[in-house]
Formats: structure tokens, C-alpha cells, sequence
């Protein structure tokens, strides 16, 4: 078995146990801290990854907004540039979705 198929396992159990009614002021804790930290660590991503796409932004003189919709329209050609362009706002966006994610459950 996988680290990560072992991971939904056990969260898969731990989610059973709460629905039957069963709680711990550790397992809520430590929950809290972790998603703490995928919050704190997704935003050092974000902040990375924007970075690299500013950097393509002033290059090309257009947002990535608008360079990813001409590239998924075939507009830009597939140049290395073009390519990874489009892999750091894939990267962005899917950072961005999984940060959204988590700060809803963030404790206050």
C-alpha cells in the first residue's frame, strides 16, 4: 500500500469514528495545525509561482489570463516558453483552488 492510499485510509476511519459520535480535543488539534501549515506552505507556492509568471508577463507584454486563453485556442504555438508558461499557470491555478480549499476550514 502507498503512503498515500494510507493516508485515505486512515482519514477515511477517522471520519467514520466522528460520524458515530466519537471526538478528541488531540485529533481536532492537530487537524487545525495541519491545515495551518498546507495554508502557510500553499501561499509561499502561490508567491513563488507568481514570480515565474510575472516574469513571462512583462516578456510577452500580457497577463497570463489572456496568454492561456490564446494558448488553449492554438494562438501561441508550443515553444519552450509557451509550454512552460502554461505549466506554471496550470501549477498556479491548481495551487491557487487547493489554497481556496483549505482556508475554508482554517480556525479562527
Amino acid at each position: 500500500m502507498t503512503m498515500e492510499a494510507g493516508t485515505v485510509e486512515r482519514l477515511q476511519s477517522l471520519l467514520r469514528l466522528y460520524r458515530e459520535g466519537y471526538r478528541s480535543p488531540i485529533i481536532d488539534q492537530a487537524i487545525a495545525k495541519l491545515i495551518a501549515l498546507e495554508i502557510e506552505q500553499s501561499q509561499i507556492e502561490l508567491q513563488r509561482l507568481e514570480a515565474c509568471l510575472r516574469t513571462y508577463e512583462q516578456q510577452y507584454g500580457m497577463t497570463s489570463d489572456e496568454f492561456y486563453r490564446r494558448f488553449r485556442s492554438g494562438d501561441l504555438g508550443d515553444d519552450i516558453d509557451v509550454v512552460e508558461w502554461s505549466v506554471f499557470w496550470d501549477m498556479h491555478q491548481a495551487t491557487q483552488r487547493c489554497l481556496d480549499e483549505l482556508t475554508k476550514w482554517k480556525s479562527d
